[in-house]
């Protein structure tokens, strides 16, 4: 390993795209965070897998973004993280320049991807192997002024689950 990771990344990091938190009842979640934080309710919908699923809410207050997921089985990845971690962040979404160029720079500070990079107009991401220490995981993702992408979710969701990773 040459650098840290976010040496490596360096002026390719606009700032933070998402922060996602991964909680057991999202209706209680949503709640809080709109009525004791102030965050707005922008979308919220359910992705499966081949053999589960989740559901999401994505938030907004300002510059910040939310996503909460919840599993919809014992099985979905979600839930194993939660069995695992507790509730809390599941993964800090990075906004990068050029994606492919920052999953070079990660990979020099051995980085590695568990999930291909998945497009769709106008956004393109990938997730990097959970830090086993503290548990949460990095996502790369490049946007040109789009929202979240229901395919890409879809995706990303489907290439961990291929993997069993949560």
């Amino acid at each position: 390993m040459t650098a840290s990771l976010t040496a490596q990344l360096g002026e390719l990091v606009l700032g933070i795209d998402h922060v996602a938190i991964a909680v057991a009842n999202i209706d209680a979640a949503i709640a809080r965070y709109s009525t004791a934080l102030g965050f707005a309710l922008l979308e919220r919908s359910e992705v499966n897998g081949d053999h589960t699923g989740m559901v999401y809410a994505v938030l907004k207050s300002a510059g910040a973004t939310v996503v909460l997921v919840q599993g919809t089985s014992p099985e979905s990845q979600v839930s194993k993280f939660l069995a695992r971690y507790g509730t809390g962040i599941h993964h800090i979404a990075f906004a990068v320049t050029d994606l492919d160029r920052a999953l070079e720079r990660a990979n020099l500070a051995g980085a590695t991807t568990d999930t291909p990079v998945i497009s769709d107009k106008g956004i393109r991401q990938a997730f990097l192997h959970r830090d086993p220490a503290s548990g949460v995981r990095i996502e790369l993702i490049e946007r040109h002024g789009v929202p979240f992408s229901e395919k890409n979710v879809a995706g990303l969701f489907r290439a961990l689950e291929k993997k069993d990773l949560y």
